[in-house]
């Protein structure tokens, strides 16, 4: 998920783009959700005018003027919220900008703006992680990494971001047998992954992670470029196994490098062909429903 410099300008101008919409985006939906004064018109009494029936302007309490709230904006309270100032000041500041592409961004963004403020779950914390947190806004986005040392550096920088260390026993080069393992019968059965029997499950996350139901997960890491890294079999797997547990509903699924071997074959095997609505570049979009609704349903469709 940490990223090589790729065209600064273009992607920090694209950046601010995208929070300068959302902004709009807040501001337009408060419009419409805020309510509206109620008319009070003066009744009339058969067109006679009774003075003692009359109040006026001085015998009415006038209210006082509401606090500016933080959430949700108003027409009359506009302040940008915290996070996504702090999110603009950082990246208009920075020549360091996220690995992802416009348009890969994009496709996540479009679900962003349907279900945030909602459970969001990324594999890897990186430049872009105060993106996906600002984006998120109001919601709960969790980062899981790897590197230790990377997580206290971020920290230093971004200490909101919410984020935890988690290890990885396995390597590239195990691939291959790995995917045989997943083929198993017992990497087939839904399951909190605290309990699955398949190697491919990943337990050692904090508890809290498994007992939330999470709306979207990224798998953008752990690090998957060379043989002895640890690559990103389990996390597909077990991204794949935490959507069909949850209670009901469906998790968009965003695995990223699919044009690495690793990548490409467990996103297709276990995330499923057939729930796969699209791919931007190196980005696969996954739609994945529950299956604890559905005794018998097959792992793939």
């Amino acid at each position: 998920m940490r990223s090589k410099n790729q065209s600064p300008i273009n992607i920090k101008i694209i950046i601010l783009g995208l929070f300068f919409l959302l902004f709009l985006l807040v501001i337009a939906w408060s419009s419409f959700s805020s309510p509206r004064p109620n008319s009070s018109p003066i009744a009339e009494n058969d067109g006679l005018s009774d003075s003692s029936n009359l109040s006026t302007d001085e015998d009415e309490p006038k209210p006082s003027a509401a606090a500016c709230p933080s959430l949700p904006l108003t027409p009359t309270c506009t302040k940008l919220p915290p996070s996504l100032a702090n999110a603009l000041v950082h990246y208009v500041t920075t020549n360091i900008t996220p690995q992802q592409t416009l348009k890969e961004i994009s496709v996540s963004l479009r679900v962003l703006e349907k279900k945030s403020p909602c459970n969001f779950l990324v594999f890897g914390l990186g430049h872009d992680s105060l993106m996906w947190t600002s984006l998120n806004h109001g919601g709960r986005t969790v980062f899981l990494e790897e590197d230790k040392a990377w997580i206290e550096q971020i920290r230093e920088k971004l200490p909101t971001l919410e984020s935890y260390h988690v290890t990885y026993d396995t390597r590239v080069h195990q691939a291959d047998g790995l995917m045989e393992t997943g083929m198993g019968d017992e990497c087939k059965v839904i399951s909190d992954p605290r309990f699955s029997k398949c190697q491919l499950a990943l337990k050692g996350f904090p508890g809290d992670i498994y007992d939330v139901e999470w709306d979207l997960i990224m798998v953008d890491a752990p690090t998957g470029y060379h043989d002895e890294a640890p690559g990103r079999m389990n996390a597909i797997y077990t991204a794949g196994l935490m959507a069909r547990n949850r209670e009901n509903g469906v998790t968009d699924v965003f695995v990223h490098d699919v044009d690495r071997v690793v990548e490409d074959k467990f996103s297709k095997a276990f995330l499923c062909e057939g729930y796969m609505t699209e791919q931007e570049g190196r980005l696969r979009h996954f739609i994945i429903p529950t299956h604890r609704t559905s005794s018998g349903k097959p792992f793939c469709p």
